[in-house]
């Protein structure tokens, strides 16, 4: 059973300042490809320039006799690795060719420039074959009972919404740097959880988990791209076995499109069918996307829709089409990013057909249960967001007409939309020790990819201890202190807080020195799990004003406001960061961001920051974030919900919805370029 008892008040919920800032600002903070190592070498991947087929050859004689190169490993003589769920991380073990971009080379040697070079002098040649990399399903659900209920509706709504690929960008690229010694692998990787690079590298390698070491102490950012291992921190422990001796690789800008994943495409169809009120009376959404012929992945866009809003009438379905392309992985809330786009911006239609007030026809179909399997929510907070949102937003006297107010050459728009995101807790083992000196020291395998988990898992442990948190040092990114959640999946905290709080309770209230306790909350989760299903999510509501000018179709956003439903908060000012951030990335989602494939070579044409554009303080505006008062004891002794991805659900939409308000002109394909705003 979850423990209940009280932390001791005092640190968490204080506006506390990030403990490794100054490290990072002056320097001081090492990341994954910053530490000295004796005869380091350095790798750089060579990557296939055709779409599908195998490699007929590799030239690597000269390669060698260029100065300063160690060797170059081919499918010919890589080490062999065992088999791994993850097909894309078996690299370099056979000459089969599966999308443009793939790893078909490593060259190390002894400078960056002197592999660099080679790599770029490598000469690789193909047996192309046909590729098919065309995106462009069509969209249509089965028949069905939903079919029926649409059919009786007074109103209905029947549209379709896409999403292109957008592309993880990290500020810290994918680096690895990796070191044999007496059969015992240790590995400084960037990463969001070094827990699963460590059981997949032993699994990859044949060897003992206990001989892996995986530390990942300061990480410059992840979004979904460094959730699991990629083919970095394989590569560089093949090359370091081979070359014995210890090997760094960090991916380029440009190799990063192609090799860690991105979010795929998708198109989607919501049909909606409700009384003349608004409520809802059937729910259908058909979701397409894509994956790789390595591997497949399902973004799952859909799982939005069984969760949001209450329609009798019920069917999501998930489609996957096979393609010659990279494999899509996680990028910042998986499926309801997407998936929430498409819902709000059709029940924003559904509101205007209606002719009630958006925020008023979410109300009304606010769900006392999860609609797609009748789970009891342990905490849903949205009509209270989408209530205070509506006051602080200004809402109220809004005139519903589109084109109604201009400011200038402006078209002036405002929009709304939900938001939800998972929240649950994983499994996480944690350690705490006291000093000679009285201070305790905390060690959890938990990741700091920005977020500020390391001052807030610090407020966490004095507050359990019941001490100052000037006498705690939490340590994180080293696999060698147990197994724990990821940095992902909103999940964090929730699941390094329960393990911490645990262990620090362990010790009583008077520990002596030198007394230590470690505590897993591998039981107490596991037995939640065979309990009954309970529906465990954050909820929230996103608020938009926007500006249009119809002679150029150019849109700017002028203020986001979101509201949220999160749990008890940590730390306010980590916190505020996080929503503002995911806030960003999806104004970014909404306007700018897009991946362009060009059918021809099977590449995404705009593999760089020069091509592919991201928002930037230019396209930012006034950017505000509240949230209600809640807490969730169902996910631990905290009662805190993680805060990484529910920022950006909702926002595109809200976004999009504002400027049909502006214009109305709807915008059912993102993102929403000065193109389509002029042609409508």
């Amino acid at each position: 059973m979850t423990a209940t008892a009280p932390l001791a008040t005092g640190a968490v919920g204080s506006d506390v300042r990030r403990i490794e800032g100054l490290d990072k600002v002056s320097g001081r903070a090492r990341y994954a490809a910053e530490f000295p190592l004796a005869e380091l070498a350095y790798g750089a991947v060579v990557q296939s320039t055709i779409v599908r087929g195998s490699i007929a050859d590799i030239d690597i004689d000269a390669v060698l006799a260029m100065p300063g190169v160690v060797g170059v490993l081919t499918h010919d003589n890589a080490p062999r690795l065992h088999e791994v769920d993850d097909a894309t991380l078996l690299v370099l073990q056979d000459d089969r060719v599966h999308y443009r971009g793939q790893v078909v080379a490593l060259v190390v040697a002894d400078s960056i420039e002197a592999a660099r070079a080679a790599a770029d002098a490598l000469d690789v040649t193909y047996e192309a074959e046909p590729h098919d990399v065309a995106f462009a399903p069509e969209v249509e659900p089965d028949p069905g009972e939903v079919d029926e209920a649409l059919a009786a509706a007074p109103v209905t709504i029947d549209a379709t919404y896409t999403t292109p690929a957008e592309h993880n960008n990290p500020m810290e690229p994918h680096a690895t740097t990796a070191q044999w010694s007496d059969d015992r692998l240790t590995v400084y990787d960037s990463n969001q959880g070094a827990t699963p690079v460590k059981r997949t590298l032993a699994a990859l390698f044949g060897v003992e988990p206990n001989t892996v070491r995986v530390l990942a102490e300061h990480v410059g950012g992840g979004f979904g791209a460094k959730g699991t291992p990629r083919p970095n921190v394989v590569l560089a422990a093949m090359a370091a076995r081979a070359f014995d001796r210890p090997v760094r690789l960090v991916f380029t800008r440009q190799q990063q499109f192609a090799l860690v994943g991105y979010r795929t495409p998708t198109a989607q169809r919501v049909r909606l069918g409700a009384d003349d009120s608004g409520r809802l009376l059937a729910l259908d959404h058909v979701a397409h996307t894509q994956t790789s012929t390595l591997m497949d992945y399902d973004e799952m866009a859909t799982a939005y829709s069984r969760v949001m809003y209450a329609a009798p009438t019920l069917r999501t379905e998930d489609e996957v089409t096979t393609l010659d392309v990279p494999t899509p992985r996680w990028m910042r809330a998986p499926g309801e990013a997407p998936g929430s786009f498409a819902l709000e911006s059709a029940m924003d239609e559904l509101a205007e057909a209606c002719g009630v007030d958006p925020i008023e026809l979410r109300v009304r179909n606010d769900a006392e249960v999860r609609p797609g399997d009748g789970a009891a929510f342990s905490s849903r907070s949205l009509v209270e967001c989408l209530r205070e949102g509506a006051e602080r937003f200004g809402w109220v006297g809004r005139d519903p007409r589109p084109g109604a107010v201009r400011d200038g050459r402006w078209l002036i728009g405002t929009g709304t939309a939900s938001a939800m995101y998972g929240a649950n807790a994983s499994p996480t083992t944690a350690s705490v020790t006291v000093g000679l000196d009285g201070r305790f020291t905390v060690r959890i395998a938990a990741a700091d990819i920005g977020t500020g988990a390391r001052t807030a898992l610090t407020q966490v442990a004095a507050d359990a201890l019941g001490v100052p948190m000037d006498r705690v040092e939490v340590r994180i990114g080293d696999s060698d202190s147990g197994p724990a959640m990821i940095a992902g999946g909103s999940m964090g905290m929730a699941s390094w807080s329960w393990a911490i709080v645990n262990v620090c309770r362990q010790l009583g209230p008077s520990p002596m020195p030198g007394e230590s306790a470690t505590a897993s909350t591998r039981d107490i989760i596991r037995a939640r799990r065979e309990g009954p299903t309970v529906a465990r999510h954050s909820f929230g509501a996103q608020f938009a004003e926007v500006g249009v000018d119809l002679d150029t179709g150019e849109v700017r956003v002028r203020q986001l406001l979101g509201v949220f439903g999160i749990g008890r908060v940590v730390n306010p000012r980590t916190v505020r960061s996080q929503l503002i951030g995911g806030m960003t990335m999806g104004l970014s989602m909404a306007l700018l961001e897009e991946a362009y494939m060009d059918p021809r070579f099977g590449d995404y044409a705009n593999h760089d920051l020069a091509g592919y554009h991201i928002a930037t303080h230019a396209d930012v505006p006034a950017i505000e974030v509240s949230w209600v008062d809640e807490r969730d004891d169902d996910l631990g002794p905290l009662g805190a919900k993680g805060v990484g991805e529910i920022g950006i659900v909702g926002t595109a939409a809200a976004i999009a919805n504002a400027v049909w308000h502006a214009t109305g002109i709807r915008q059912r394909h993102l993102p929403i370029r000065p193109d389509r705003v002029l042609q409508g």
